[in-house]
């Protein structure tokens, strides 16, 4: 057998070396496994999951007494052991072997004064038995010395202990210090192991009554023959007794025999009388019962007949049709003053009627033949009422708008613009709205004809105010008598004047702020007057029109307020849709005759129409005003329809400049483009950017393709033709560009353009003087990029000093003329005189940096060699 850990002293002093300082003495040390499980669940014994520990058992000397401990250590990464937790016995209440390890090696220890019980006691593994019954004897023989009591042992054998312990007692041993230090070893046998397991065979009270027993017979047994004698003796004994106190109880039996005979005979007599009374009392039952059957079924049939009396009562009730509500039902009169009796008579018939549906009377009564009747009658009722309701209400919508439309003073007239009023219609309208919601209930069919009807009569009189304040405000339109066409870039129309243009502005806005919000209220009221269940209007459909006194609001929401269930927005909103056009179709031909009278007047007035347009249609959001959003759509396309023509014509125009003979100088269509966008800017007001700043991009790219073209139809002045032209663009349109992001856009592309034609133009200037030069200069930077040493380019052909000297000579020795020649050729074919002097400042800073390149060139190449410095050409071009 291998020799255990606890035998080992260097582990001993190893932990005895871990504690120093604690005056803790260390009794017991062995080698083990730390786990961990979970309570009610097993943990699996991987070994990837166990850590190496070391459990060392130790006291502590007090005066009083000795306190025990189990202290656990661990290995430290450098292999030193360390402790790492403290257990003090005094608390230890379980020892317990784990029943999953088939081995038996594995245990837990149980205090009763860890924090948290929830969280399972790690599992300790030893390397055999013998290993952890040593540890686990020494626990006991310590907590029996020193604390004088055991803990509870659970899965341990008692009889393979105590085995164990006898063939082991040498090994197992603790020391107990006493009061005066002095050690004593205390040898634990058999006998003194007195361990209480859970599962006990023999309890401490059953084992000493056994003892008493055994003790009580122990006394005069030799042996076992002698023994079994006497006790067959004492049996034969017991028995015979027995026997003879039965004898003597014989007159006592024969006593109690006759008793019980006279008692029996008392019993049957009483059962006959029990028997007699039993089938009488049967008889009478059975009599009452009938007498109670019968009494029941006449007070059944008396509350049934009264219910029956109520339920005919009621039900007639139902059937009989009052004398005024069935004269109102089917007579002729529709006048105001008889509409409350109406609206009565028409609560009174829906309630009837559906009070004799199934869900609202009894399924039986439903089948029955006068409830049947009653129905068909109230149904012609119905039919009827609806009829001549629907005939009434569609001759009275035509003949008051026929009222209305020979009524002049309801239209503009010559001189004087007249605002559409409705107050009057809106007002007889409403006194038959509770009417239309009760046609609605009765007959849902007969709305469409009456819709129909209705929109075809105020078709008449929209279209008609409408014409008439449209050609009003046309005609009273403060505009010139002979409007000059606008020509685009090329004509003459650019005096177009702005008083025209702001009136026919003016005109357009007045017809929406008239007529848009008049639009969306007729569609809102028709909407809820003809019963279509849509949400109410927001007051954002009239944002911008505060100038307006709201004299058609009358409260239609109003009329059934107590009807209407809350909560309820489904429409059918291609029904109203549908029914809207038919009430608001044609009156667009007016509003697009406004936007095309305007357009010929001034094209440009387009863009505050777009953008006034815009502002509407951004403000019509109510499902009831569909065909209002529709409307303004249209108008807006129209509107950008006529404004892209207008751009589109004098783009053309532009484009056919092109074709005309050689342009010098400033092309007519830039100027004309700025005081164009001047005005356009002007009737943006915030508004119509996009549509605006479209304009400009399709103008500018026309102009500058235009303007390359152009300039390549003469590649000898191009670069002059484009600078004058670009410098042009953006004198004319700096102001613009500054507030303008489109604009400041072109403004930064013609400015790049400029000064690549600037950079090119100085260039061909510069070389034409000095191209022997600058030559020189370039195949010395060619040779250098072909990897040529410095120290060999005076050696090349057409490089040699000589050839230096002779290219200074003839570049340089007239170098103020040359520089005069450069001015002149810069002025002589420049139209723009106010460009000159930049562009003079440009050839000479250009030319300085091409001279500074030379100059630094000859002093690396050819540094013997003396040229002109910088500063002599610098201060001659000061100086002319």
């Amino acid at each position: 057998m291998a020799k255990s850990s606890a035998d080992d002293a260097e582990l001993r002093r190893a932990c005895e070396h871990a504690i120093e300082g604690t005056k803790h003495k260390v009794v017991l040390s062995i080698r083990t496994v730390k786990t961990h499980g979970t309570w009610g669940k097993t943990a699996k014994l991987g070994r990837q999951m166990a850590k190496p520990r070391v459990l060392a058992l130790c006291t502590k000397a007090k005066v009083q007494r000795t306190k025990a401990f189990l202290r656990v250590l661990k290995y430290s990464n450098g292999g030193v052991l360390e402790p790492a937790k403290l257990y003090k016995l005094k608390h230890l209440s379980k020892m317990e072997v784990a029943t999953n390890d088939p081995s038996g090696c594995t245990f837990t220890l149980g205090f009763d004064n860890l924090r948290s019980q929830s969280v399972a006691p790690p599992q300790w593994t030893m390397r055999n038995v013998d290993d952890r019954n040593r540890l686990l004897f020494g626990i006991l023989n310590i907590c029996k010395d020193i604390l004088g009591r055991l803990p509870k042992v659970v899965g341990i054998d008692v009889v393979e202990m105590a085995l164990w312990a006898k063939e082991n007692t040498p090994a197992v041993s603790t020391q107990n210090n006493q009061q005066d230090g002095t050690s004593v070893e205390s040898t634990a046998a058999e006998t003194e192991l007195k361990v209480y397991v859970e599962k006990e065979l023999v309890s401490q009270a059953e084992e000493e009554d056994m003892e008493a027993l055994l003790g009580t017979y122990i006394m005069g047994i030799g042996e076992a023959e002698a023994f079994s004698e006497r006790l067959k003796r004492e049996l034969q004994a017991l028995e015979a007794a027995n026997v003879h106190a039965i004898l003597e109880s014989e007159p006592l039996i024969d006593e109690v025999l006759q008793g019980l005979e006279a008692a029996s005979n008392c019993v049957e007599d009483m059962d006959e009388w029990l028997g007699m009374f039993n089938v009488k009392l049967r008889h009478m039952r059975e009599d009452i019962e009938s007498i109670e059957t019968r009494n029941n079924k006449l007070e059944m049939q008396n509350v049934n007949n009264r219910t029956l009396i109520q339920e005919l009562d009621k039900l007639l009730e139902q059937l009989s049709i009052p004398s005024e509500y069935s004269a109102c039902l089917t007579g002729d009169s529709f006048d105001e003053a008889q509409m409350l009796q109406n609206m009565e008579a028409c609560e009174w018939l829906t309630t009837a009627m559906r009070g004799l549906e199934v869900p609202n009377i009894d399924p039986t009564y439903a089948k029955m033949r006068a409830v049947k009747e009653k129905r068909g009658e109230l149904q012609i009722i119905k039919s009827v009422f609806v009829g001549k309701a629907s005939e009434y209400l569609r001759s009275y919508f035509a003949s008051f708008v026929d009222f209305m439309l020979n009524d002049k003073n309801y239209f503009s007239q010559r001189g004087q613009l007249k605002r559409p009023d409705h107050a009057d219609l809106r007002y007889k309208c409403r006194t038959y709205a509770r009417l239309l919601k009760h046609l609605k209930i009765l007959d849902k069919n007969c709305l469409g004809p009456l819709r129909k009807a209705y929109c075809s009569s105020l078709n008449l009189l929209l279209r008609r105010e409408a014409r008439e304040f449209a050609n009003e405000l046309r005609a009273s339109a403060k505009t010139s008598k002979t409007p000059t066409v606008w020509e685009g870039f090329m004509g003459s129309g650019q005096n177009v004047n702005s008083a025209d243009t702001a009136a026919v502005s003016e005109a357009y806005a007045k017809i929406l702020t008239i007529f848009i919000p008049l639009l969306v209220d007729e569609s809102s009221f028709f909407a809820h007057f003809m019963c279509f269940e849509v949400p109410s209007l927001v007051d954002g459909n009239k944002t911008g029109h505060n100038d307006q006194k709201n004299d058609d609001d009358l409260g239609i929401m109003d009329i059934d307020e107590n009807d209407s269930k809350s909560g309820k927005n489904s429409v059918d909103f291609a029904a109203l849709n549908e029914s809207l056009q038919d009430l608001l179709d044609g009156i667009q031909e007016d509003f697009a005759a406004v936007v095309d009278w305007a357009h010929k007047i001034d094209p440009l007035c387009c863009i505050s129409m777009h953008g006034t347009t815009e502002r509407y249609l951004s403000g019509q959001k109510a499902d009831a005003a569909g065909f209002v959003r529709i409307l303004l759509g249209d108008l807006e396309s129209r509107i950008s329809m006529q404004f892209s023509r207008f751009v589109d014509e004098a783009c053309h125009q532009i484009e056919r400049s092109e074709r005309n003979a050689r342009q010098t100088g400033v092309l007519p269509y830039i100027p004309r483009f700025a005081s164009l966008a001047t005005r356009m800017e002007q009737y943006v007001a915030g508004q119509s950017r996009d549509l605006v700043d479209q304009a400009y991009t399709k103008f500018v790219s026309i102009m500058f393709v235009t303007l390359e073209k152009n300039a390549q139809t003469d590649p000898k002045y191009a670069d002059i033709f484009l600078i004058e032209n670009y410098a042009a663009f953006q004198n004319s349109l700096y102001d613009l560009a500054n507030v303008v992001p489109t604009l400041a856009k072109f403004y930064h592309q013609a400015s790049e353009a400029y000064e690549q034609a600037c950079t090119r133009h100085i260039s061909v200037i510069i070389y034409y003087q000095f191209e022997r030069l600058f030559q020189f200069a370039r195949k010395i930077e060619d040779l250098i990029l072909n990897n040529v040493a410095p120290e060999e380019i005076p050696f090349q052909v057409g490089l040699s000093k000589a050839d230096l000297r002779k290219t200074l000579k003839s570049s340089l020795s007239g170098v103020d003329k040359s520089i005069a020649a450069m001015y002149k050729k810069l002025h002589k074919n420049l139209t723009s005189e106010e460009l000159l002097p930049s562009l003079w400042n440009k050839c000479k800073n250009d030319f300085l940096d091409k001279y500074e390149t030379f100059v630094q060139l000859v002093a690396r190449i050819y540094p013997a060699e003396s040229v002109p410095s910088v500063a002599e050409l610098r201060d001659l071009l000061a100086s002319m």
